[in-house]
C-alpha cells in the first residue's frame, strides 16, 4: 500500500483500492523490471509527500516526467540538482525573472515551490527512458483526475496553473468559483512565444490569494 505521509493517504484510499489502479500497479511492476523507468519507484508520490492536499496554494500541471536520466524526481518541470536544466524550464524561470525579478538558482529543483504550496502534479507519473507519452492511458490520468477534483472540491482558494493544451483539457473538472484558472502556452520553445512569455502567472497568483485573504507564495527558490 501507498504511504504518502499526510492527510492525502485518507482522501486518496478508495482510489488505491480500485480496479484500475491494480491493473496499473501490475503495468508498472512490469515496465520497472524490464526498462529504464522515471522517476524513481520512491520518488512517484513526490508531488504529494512534498506538497498537503490542506497546504496547497497553486497547483501548475504538467504531463508526464522527463524521459531522460538523472532529471525526473517526480515533480512536473523539476530535475534534481546536478542535472542541466531543459528548455522549458529555462522558459519558466525567464518568465519568473521578466514577472517578479527572481534571479533563479543554478539548479532545476523545484522542491521548495513544492514545499510552499505549489503542488507540481504531471498528470501521468511514471515514463519509460527516451519514450515520451509511454505511461499514456495506463491508469494514470484516472489518479491524477481524482486528485484534481479532490482539490476542486476545497473551499480554501486555490490557483490552477494550466499552460500548454494538455493542462488546459483538465480545467472542466474546476468548477468551484472559489478557486482560479490562469491558462496559456506551454513554456516549451516551440510555444513559449506564442502566450507564455509575459503571462504574468506568478504575480498573478499572488494577488488573487492575497485577495482572498491566503498567503501569497514564495516563488524564491532555495540555492
Amino acid at each position: 500500500m501507498v504511504n504518502i505521509g499526510n492527510d492525502w493517504d485518507e482522501l486518496l484510499q478508495d482510489e488505491f483500492k480500485k480496479r484500475y489502479y491494480a491493473d496499473l500497479r501490475v503495468f508498472l511492476k512490469s515496465e520497472y523490471e524490464s526498462f529504464s523507468v522515471y522517476p524513481d519507484m520512491n520518488n512517484i508520490f513526490n508531488a504529494l509527500k512534498l506538497t498537503a492536499y490542506s497546504a496547497v496554494k497553486a497547483v501548475i500541471l504538467g504531463q508526464d516526467p522527463y524521459h531522460e536520466p538523472g532529471q525526473a524526481h517526480g515533480l512536473c518541470f523539476s530535475v534534481q540538482q546536478g542535472t542541466r536544466k531543459p528548455p522549458s524550464l529555462e522558459n519558466i524561470f525567464k518568465e519568473l525573472t521578466d514577472d517578479l525579478g527572481i534571479i533563479p538558482p543554478p539548479h532545476g529543483d523545484l522542491t521548495s515551490w513544492a514545499k510552499n504550496g505549489v503542488l507540481l502534479l504531471n498528470t501521468v507519473l511514471t515514463v519509460r527512458q527516451g519514450a515520451a507519452n509511454s505511461h499514456r492511458n495506463q491508469g494514470w490520468e484516472f489518479f491524477t483526475d481524482k486528485i484534481i477534483q479532490l482539490l476542486n472540491e476545497r473551499e480554501k482558494p486555490i490557483v490552477f496553473i494550466l499552460w500548454g493544451m494538455n493542462a488546459r483539457n483538465k480545467s472542466p473538472l474546476i468548477t468551484n468559483p472559489v478557486h482560479k484558472i490562469l491558462t496559456s502556452a506551454h513554456p516549451s520553445p516551440l510555444s513559449a512565444y506564442n502566450g507564455f512569455f509575459g503571462n504574468r502567472h506568478f504575480s498573478e497568483t499572488n494577488i488573487y490569494l492575497e485577495e482572498k485573504g491566503q498567503v501569497p507564495v514564495n516563488w524564491r527558490l532555495e540555492d
